[in-house]
């Protein structure tokens, strides 16, 4: 009986590398097609991305006039700026470059800027300001 099951085993253990030696096969043949598909979706990508950018180039935008009228400083202001008037885009670009000049800047907290004597008049007396209010202070200032 002992050599009935050794030969019952041998089969089984036999039938058993071929069903693993066959899973590495199966697993290398759908791998092959999620390449294939990586590389196909590039290309439908490009495809897509050609006419947007020809639709950009047939627009042209144009600035809002708004934003470009010339803007009289107050005396306040025009202590920081000078006294020329400049649209308010300009205006906060000139209040950027002196606060950058004089680091008045918060190293811990970049948001906020801590005022010198010229720019506490500006801020009603406030030693500290949050850079989002700045435009709220300087449309006070422009006119």
């Amino acid at each position: 009986m002992a050599t009935k099951k050794a030969k019952k085993a041998a089969p089984k253990k036999a039938a058993k590398k071929a069903v693993k030696k066959a899973a590495p096969k199966k697993a290398a043949k759908k791998a092959a097609p999620k390449k294939a598909a990586k590389k196909a979706a590039p290309k439908k990508a490009v495809k897509k991305a050609a006419p947007k950018k020809a639709a950009k180039k047939k627009s042209a935008r144009k600035p809002n006039a708004a934003f470009m009228k010339a803007l009289t400083p107050s005396a306040d202001l025009a202590a920081v700026i000078g006294n020329k008037a400049v649209p308010r885009t300009e205006a906060v670009k000139k209040i950027w470059v002196y606060i950058k000049a004089n680091k008045l800047q918060d190293s811990k907290n970049k948001r906020n800027i801590n005022a010198d004597a010229k720019l506490k008049v500006l801020f009603a007396g406030k030693s500290q300001v949050s850079m989002f209010d700045l435009a709220k202070i300087l449309s006070k200032h422009l006119s």
